[in-house]
């Protein structure tokens, strides 16, 4: 059994994917206050990643459409423990190819999809955070947040609130 860890106060981590090389002024104000950033891939461009640091310390993941140069560097998966708690980031669910629950991991961070979901199984938290970045379909324009506090983790997701003429950006 884990032992549970006791957080003082509650650790906010914000949760982006598929900016595609645009970040919104509204996802930039959302991300305001978070102790950590995660952006789970399709990044676009290196300046998206540039400008999430200046807010918080970003850990990144490599998505299908990051194919330049910069993009080499950022691993297909990452590992990071915040608060006693284990997170998985990767950019797509299904190239998932171990067992979270097995592995210790109480978070499985996604993209890819653009479609924000939330669900537990098996006491591991699945979080997409949707997309970011240019509006796909009739898809929200939407990112996350993690809530690490009294031992637990609490996800949001968060609809960005877009002007009239950026909406389709």
């Amino acid at each position: 059994m884990k032992a549970e860890v006791r957080i003082e106060r509650p650790i906010r981590i914000g949760v982006i994917s598929d900016t595609h090389g645009l970040l919104r002024p509204e996802a930039i104000a959302a991300l305001h206050g978070s102790e950590h950033i995660i952006h789970a891939g399709d990044v676009g461009s290196p300046e998206i990643l540039e400008k999430l640091s200046r807010i918080a310390p970003v850990t990144a993941v490599r998505g299908n459409v990051d194919k330049g140069a910069w993009s080499r560097t950022l691993p297909e998966t990452q590992v990071l423990e915040v608060g006693g708690v284990s997170i998985y980031v990767l950019h797509d669910l299904a190239q998932l190819d171990l067992k979270p629950q097995a592995a210790g991991f109480a978070v499985v961070i996604s993209g890819h999809s653009h479609v924000p979901k939330q669900e537990t199984r098996d006491g591991v938290l699945y979080f997409n955070p949707g997309s970011a970045g240019p509006r796909r379909f009739k898809l929200p324009v939407s990112l996350g947040r993690l809530i690490l506090e009294d031992g637990g983790v609490r996800a949001e997701i968060l609809q960005l609130p877009l002007m009239a003429a950026a909406a389709d950006s």
